[in-house]
């Protein structure tokens, strides 16, 4: 991303935040009836984070360069901003500051030790992710939970991907948009964090040309964390499975997340994971890793 793109970025932001917040929701009298703009006013945000308008207006139009924390901070109240927004405001105005321009590397694989936890971990689905989405190691039941996205050759699978451009993902996701919005809004959140991932640029490119629905949830600059809660799956083998998931970041490990599927014992979900675990002993485990180089 370069310096353009990134005021871009900062300016499409600001401006979509600003323009979901009323002056009722914000505590400010609305004077007449004919408002010209949609939500907050430019110089009604200055005011209640404390700043001129001049410098949010400088703001507003991508230049966050040697913004204070404290001005950021009193900017997110005053945009009202959830965690993840505001993660993602303070990773934009770190992109903007002097020596950012180096990329973050993003860990394609996993060491020994971390692939021996996943293999230990023999009741339920459990996979490591990096900020890319991309699939870098799995137990045997997260590679037989997930064998749709594993079914294109492409390696490293990545589930955003699969999301998108792979017609089964609407088939696999029970909630297929909240999905959608969900993995958009994640990969914007990690655009924010690392603007100079060239393999993230080129996937956010691909999905871009390739899918209308991805090009709509991209423009809504939503954000989001992604750390636990209810996934539905519809798979192929054993049906419907109502998980819950856990989204833990491994701090050995930075920039990688390990993601592990439960149930409820003896739930219905239960039964079929245990169905899932004898389909899977079946299957050919010489089957290449997910984090293995795409092969021409």
């Amino acid at each position: 991303m370069d310096q353009s793109d990134h005021r871009a970025e900062v300016r499409e932001f600001l401006s979509s935040r600003r323009a979901r917040i009323t002056p009722e929701q914000a505590g400010l009298p609305a004077y007449g009836g004919n408002r010209r703009v949609k939500g907050l006013r430019r110089e009604e945000v200055a005011m209640l984070a404390g700043v001129s308008v001049d410098y949010y207006v400088r703001m507003e139009r991508g230049t966050l360069a040697g913004a204070s924390d404290n001005v950021l901070d009193n900017l997110a109240r005053a945009l009202q901003l959830d965690e993840a927004e505001r993660e993602h405001l303070f990773g934009l105005a770190r992109a903007a500051g002097p020596g950012r321009r180096r990329r973050t590397t993003v860990p394609t694989s996993v060491r020994a030790t971390v692939q021996q936890v996943l293999d230990a971990i023999s009741d339920a689905p459990a996979w490591v992710r990096n900020d890319r989405h991309d699939i870098v190691a799995m137990n045997t039941l997260g590679r037989a939970l997930y064998a749709p996205v594993l079914a294109d050759p492409r390696r490293p699978a990545n589930t955003t991907r699969f999301v998108y451009l792979d017609p089964a993902a609407r088939d696999f996701f029970v909630d297929f948009d909240k999905i959608a919005n969900d993995a958009a809004a994640m990969l914007r959140l990690q655009a924010g964090r690392n603007p100079h991932d060239r393999a993230l640029i080129e996937l956010v490119g691909e999905l871009s040309t390739q899918s209308e629905l991805f090009r709509e949830r991209w423009a809504s600059h939503d954000v989001q964390l992604h750390r636990s809660g209810r996934k539905r799956l519809r798979h192929p083998v054993v049906g419907q499975l109502d998980l819950d998931y856990e989204s833990m970041e491994l701090p050995s490990e930075p920039g990688l997340t390990l993601n592990i599927y439960t149930a409820p014992f003896d739930s219905p979900t239960a039964d079929a994971l245990k169905m899932l675990a004898s389909w899977a002993a079946t299957q050919d485990h010489n089957e290449p890793d997910p984090a293995e180089a795409e092969k021409s």
